[in-house]
């Protein structure tokens, strides 16, 4: 799971609201046995272990450790919400990150935005599996990041090349602040596919994802 709000299907509610939410939400505030949550929830036993079982599942819930109560049993496992999930319900990336943009457009220039956003895509690289194959397979794997990320991509041929289409832009409120910020996923695909790519992103109200990817020179 990527860092970002958790979010619920189009016409349910929100994820906060959920019973999966309100369990989240307490063990964000302290470790919690079973019994308590069940408690705090007016749930059963059993169907508190179900959700947490889907929430551990998702790595939005782990194990803390166990409390031994006043009698013989064994002891209380005590779950607690994890790094994941703090990430997850965060709605500060975003606002964070614009601000952030705000402020290097103003104190770089064009050149050094460039620079900076070159570098940020090597750092994206870095670790990733590479392309191999034919030009398609490379055009393939390219538009397959795209999707890790979020890009929804196809891959469209285009002359001697291709283009990998987004039905959308996964960072289209960081290329709304800043278009630029496309340089770094084209650097990224560059580097993983060993192709030539070319960014031909549309910007505007609705940025979509467009890099041409042809043989490397």
């Amino acid at each position: 799971m990527s860092g970002g709000t958790v979010s619920a299907p189009p016409g349910s509610r929100p994820f906060a609201e959920t019973t999966r939410g309100r369990i989240i939400e307490r063990l964000r505030r302290g470790a919690r046995t079973v019994d308590e949550l069940a408690q705090e929830l007016g749930l059963t036993d059993n169907a508190v272990r179900a959700h947490l079982a889907t929430l551990e599942r998702d790595d939005m819930v782990g194990v803390a450790g166990s409390r031994r109560g006043g009698g013989a049993g064994k002891p209380a496992i005590l779950y607690e919400a994890s790094a994941e999930a703090e990430a997850a319900l965060s709605h500060a990336y975003v606002p964070l990150l614009q601000a952030l943009l705000s402020a290097l457009d103003r104190r770089l220039t064009p050149a050094q935005l460039r620079a900076l956003f070159r570098d940020a895509g090597r750092r994206l690289a870095a670790g990733r599996p590479t392309a191999g194959g034919s030009l398609r397979d490379r055009a393939a794997f390219a538009a397959a990041v795209l999707d890790e990320l979020g890009g929804s991509a196809s891959v469209e041929p285009a002359g001697a090349g291709y283009q990998v289409v987004g039905c959308g832009c996964p960072a289209s409120l960081a290329v709304a602040e800043q278009p630029a910020v496309c340089i770094a996923v084209e650097t990224m695909l560059q580097a993983v596919t060993g192709a030539e790519v070319r960014r031909q992103c549309e910007h505007g109200l609705r940025p979509q994802c467009r890099f041409e990817v042809s043989a490397a020179r």
